[in-house]
């Protein structure tokens, strides 16, 4: 059973088929250059619908983010861990409209809490392409910290940690 979490904006709830298209928007333009490059439809498929599957399989997954106010989709925040994930992995995706404008730091704190509260995991950690700084200061501002010397998802990823024990002490936010 997929929660809902609510925030003072935002509801995160399952996902549902028609999020894909914006998966599939996103997948067919150079946005996706960070995210294992543009991608035809069908590999996006593959790529969204393994990520929604992960609820079924290990219990958690990414949420659908939408407006709390109008009910319209402004992204997906959740834990992925595909079978090659050294451990799982806190993510984001925003559609354009809502770049900067806080939905993705206020959901993924909304899911920190969650994977601390339900999982008692002390720590979720971010793999992020080098040059997508956004993501990097993102991650920062989440609390987390660079670990040089963690291994991420493909080579020179920066790998940021989240030490979710400290959530709640005004440290990590």
């Amino acid at each position: 059973m997929i929660p809902t979490l609510a925030t003072e904006r935002l509801t995160l709830s399952a996902p549902q088929i028609a999020d894909f298209e914006h998966w599939a928007d996103f997948f067919a333009t150079p946005r996706a250059e960070y995210e294992r490059g543009m991608k035809s439809r069908p590999e996006a498929w593959r790529i969204w619908a393994s990520d929604v599957a992960t609820w079924q399989l290990r219990g958690y997954g990414p949420f659908r983010v939408a407006n709390r106010a109008t009910g319209a989709y402004v992204g997906e925040v959740g834990i992925y861990h595909p079978d090659f994930y050294a451990a799982p992995e806190l993510g984001w995706f925003v559609i354009p409209e809502a770049e900067g404008k806080g939905h993705a730091a206020e959901a993924a704190r909304a899911v920190m809490a969650w994977a601390h509260e339900t999982f008692g995991w002390s720590r979720l950690i971010n793999y992020i392409d080098p040059r997508n700084e956004r993501s990097i200061a993102l991650g920062l501002r989440l609390g987390g910290t660079i670990d040089p010397d963690a291994t991420g998802e493909d080579p020179g990823d920066v790998v940021i940690v989240h030490d979710l024990t400290r959530l709640g002490t005004g440290e990590a936010a």
